[in-house]
């Protein structure tokens, strides 16, 4: 008989939260765990998204936990779903739309709210906070529309926005009370020398400046700011950013004790029985933190407690703050302005702008401030918790000066120096000795350090000590390129070359087959290897290979993308963006039928059918009787066309009909990522083919090709390829470049990163100049469109498979 589990459930699905999760599965197996999250998405790094804002990172990038994961864990993710009220008698959750969910022990991870001033015209359009992907998103949908910008607060969250915002085009003014950026971590120098810096990004300041009201444009959209002295600052959009608060709404609603924050005890307790919190919505000792690396000293301790192991009790932590901005390093620890009782250390470099400072009391390091050069920001940061006294050697490796080791030999030293409790990754709270334990077990790369310790997952700050301490650990035997290179996912140490060469060379045909036989760590695989072994399967073994739906995301599974509230969008196709009165009653008569909430018209140039519910799905597609747009697969999504000769005064060449061509022929084709096409009649590019996969543009004497183009958040002018002076050596250099990328691509990789990582000439090569290689090429590509089905449709219409199909796959509830 099955032991009977208890349930563990928790509100909040953010990193805090999460980390206590991950560490009780490592510890035990006692609890059935539901997750609520009232935002859509899984578990993501919050501190990483001022990279989404300004372009170095995408949104999938920062996913830490996806939703396969959830479900791999036996974890019931309930997305979009506010929790209203906790019945801490009966020991109930309450969330609006779904059944209350009971409990044996309950975490609260709600995290913060951003503070926004209580001011005039606070509550207008185009006021927001800056602490979730929707912020985000909201702040890049902006910056396509509106130019100036003022960003309330001259602290860690309103520089790393403003620099996000500038790197979008916008003209950001930083509004900050203070004469001080970062006050509560920087001194006046360091203040200084980080203003300058932001300055000469492109930031403007406003300084010692306190925000009376916010100015109506006329239409309820934020047009200003008007400050206490009278003056004015034009902006568009403004993002409060002048502090948080902890997010403790669920558990005043419930009785259960706040101050400040929710007030837990040392081992994180309630003041209700089976009730814990952790994170930025609790208060320990009278104190909120509003950083990761506290959040996860909590979090470890926690975990303990729920898996009923001896574990010392959380008695506050000492904190350290890094901004995250591209090209500016500043840190700080501790104590970091003088008082008389403290002893003063500095250093400045104006010619390298640099500034060293640290504060001692009684000839022990008590604070700091590195600006410039952060690569003492580890061992700072122990100095200081350890209230370490100022001795020779410490002084010679802050400051320099003669006698000492340096380079190679300096570091290995300070690795053997460091105690195995010593925190090497403050973000996860990795020690030192836990990862010398992993790499004593078997860890060998920085990648498996990673996914076993979660060291490096989150800032990547501490990869270089990381690094050092693999090459201590493994002395001899460390290899330095084996030791970066990391595999396609945790589950393997091997890339993509040597997994297909591996394919090759073994016969392997199924997904299983391959990573039983490639001996993967996690035997099941996981969301991000799965679906590239079922690509590379079926990309070598076009004739033998059957499709794995299960390897797939549930957007290709369920033939539509999942939106933010959990219901879905479909995509008919409509070749080259040409479509008919039929098919348009059609559309209309179905969106009136299944009540869609919006019909669009996309940048692809069809139609979106959006806020479908999951129900409704397979009836929409059979009534629609169309062809999938594919708006959700690693395949050609869309041709967009411009008018052509057929009809434009300025065509030519018929891009409408060889749009069509293109797309006929190559749709359902599976590649390594999204795949977007356009036509142009002629070089007035109205079709935008500079910053597609593949662009083509008509003129008098033929065809140019132009590959890479990208025009989302990595924005990338396409490279021109070649030029043509046939139909036929268009649609053969297509499939070939086509049929190359799909053979040489990383799962995952666009165009873009694909051009640039193999480099022009050499696909020029390839692709063109190579004329036999070409023909290979097309033959290869020729032979993996003649076995094309389109399996999504046939499960469509076979009402028993599908049927079974959309039952297996569970979404997350949507907001009632």
């Amino acid at each position: 008989m099955e032991r009977q589990r208890k349930k563990l459930v928790l509100i909040g699905n953010g990193m805090a939260g999460m980390s206590v999760i991950e560490q009780v599965l490592k510890l035990t197996d006692q609890y059935e765990i539901t997750v609520f999250g009232s935002e859509p998405y899984p578990n993501y790094n919050r501190i990483q998204l001022s990279y989404v804002l300004e372009g170095s990172k995408t949104i999938d990038d920062i996913i830490l936990n996806p939703r396969e994961w959830y479900e791999e864990n036996g974890i019931a993710l309930r997305t979009s779903t506010t929790v209203t009220k906790i019945d801490t008698i009966n020991k109930k959750v309450y969330a609006d739309g779904l059944e209350p969910a009971a409990y044996d022990a309950l975490i609260i991870a709600t995290g913060s709210k951003p503070f926004v001033l209580p001011i005039p015209g606070s509550d207008l359009a185009g006021v927001i906070g800056f602490r979730d992907i929707q912020d985000c998103e909201v702040m890049l949908d902006s910056a396509a529309t509106y130019h100036k910008t003022a960003v309330i607060g001259g602290g860690l969250l309103g520089l790393e926005a403003s620099k996000g915002l500038v790197q979008n085009g916008m003209d950001v003014t930083v509004v900050h009370l203070m004469d001080t950026l970062m006050e509560r971590q920087l001194d006046k120098t360091a203040s200084d020398m980080l203003k300058a810096e932001l300055e000469a990004q492109g930031i403007k300041f406003r300084m010692n400046v306190k925000t009376s009201e916010l100015i109506n444009d006329g239409s309820g959209r934020v047009g200003g700011i008007r400050f206490e002295n009278g003056e004015t600052l034009e902006a568009q959009l403004v993002v409060m950013a002048a502090g948080i608060k902890p997010n403790t709404d669920v558990a005043r609603a419930s009785g259960i004790q706040t101050g400040r924050g929710i007030v837990v005890d040392d081992l994180l307790r309630t003041s209700a029985p089976d009730v814990y919190a952790v994170g930025e919505c609790c208060e320990h000792r009278n104190v909120c933190y509003g950083l990761v690396a506290p959040l996860f000293e909590q979090a470890t301790v926690l975990a303990k407690v729920l898996a009923g192991q001896d574990t010392q009790p959380y008695e506050g932590s000492s904190v350290a703050t890094k901004l995250k901005i591209s090209g500016v390093d500043v840190f700080s620890a501790g104590e970091f302005l003088e008082k008389p009782e403290h002893q003063v250390l500095t250093l400045c470099d104006s010619w390298k702008k640099t500034y060293k400072k640290i504060l001692l009391q009684e000839g022990r390091i008590v604070g700091g401030i590195l600006f410039g050069d952060v690569a003492h920001a580890q061992k700072l940061t122990k100095w200081v918790r350890t209230n370490a006294v100022l001795d020779e050697e410490i002084h010679r490796e802050l400051f320099g000066g003669g006698g000492g080791c340096c380079g190679k030999e300096n570091s290995m030293l300070s690795v053997a120096s460091m105690d195995d409790s010593e925190i090497v990754c403050g973000c996860n709270g990795v020690t030192k000795g836990t990862i010398v334990s992993c790499i004593q077990s078997g860890c060998t790369t920085i990648d498996a350090i990673k996914m076993s310790t979660g060291a490096t997952r989150s800032c990547g700050g501490c990869k270089p000590v990381v690094e050092q301490i693999l090459k201590y650990v493994l002395g001899d035997n460390y290899d330095g390129v084996a030791a970066k290179k990391e595999g396609i996912c945790g589950c393997t140490k091997l890339d993509r070359d040597e997994i297909i060469a591996a394919i090759r060379e073994k016969g392997l045909t199924h997904v299983r087959e391959v990573m039983h036989v490639l001996n993967w760590s996690n035997p099941e695989g996981c969301s991000k290897c799965r679906p590239a072994i079922n690509y590379y399967l079926g990309m070598l073994l076009p004739e033998e290979y059957e499709d794995e739906p299960e390897s797939r995301f549930v957007n290709e599974r369920l033939n539509a993308n999942i939106q933010k509230d959990g219901t879905f969008s479909v995509i008919p196709r409509m070749y080259g963006g040409v479509t008919s009165p039929e098919e348009l009653r059609k559309i209309a008569d179905i969106a009136e039928k299944y009540r869609v909430p919006m019909v669009k018209l996309t940048g692809g140039q069809r139609i979106d059918l959006l806020g479908v519910d999951k129900a409704d799905l397979p009836k929409i597609w059979e009534e629609l009787d169309m062809p999938s747009g594919y708006g959700y697969a690693k395949a050609l999504r869309t041709v967009k066309t411009c008018v052509g000769s057929q009809f434009c005064r300025f065509g030519t060449q018929d891009s409408i009909g060889m749009g069509i061509a293109l797309e006929k022929k190559f749709e359902r084709l599976n590649m390594p990522a999204k795949f977007k096409m356009a036509v142009n009649g002629c070089p007035r590019n109205c079709a935008e083919s500079g910053i597609k996969d593949l662009g083509i543009v008509g003129n008098d004497g033929g065809w140019e090709l132009y590959i890479g183009g990208n025009g989302g958040t990595k924005l990338r002018k396409g490279d021109l390829l070649c030029k043509v002076k046939s139909d036929e050596e268009l649609i053969a250099i297509s499939g070939a470049f086509i049929q190359y990328y799909r053979e040489n691509g990383k799962y995952g990789e666009r165009t873009s990163e694909f051009v640039e990582r193999v480099g022009l000439e050499e696909i020029e090569n390839a692709v063109v100049k190579d004329a036999e290689n070409r023909k290979l090429l097309v033959q290869r590509v020729e032979e993996a469109l003649a076995r094309l089905s389109d399996p999504w449709q046939a499960v469509l219409h076979d009402h028993t498979q599908r049927d079974q199909m959309y039952e297996t796959i569970q979404i997350p509830a949507k907001v009632k």
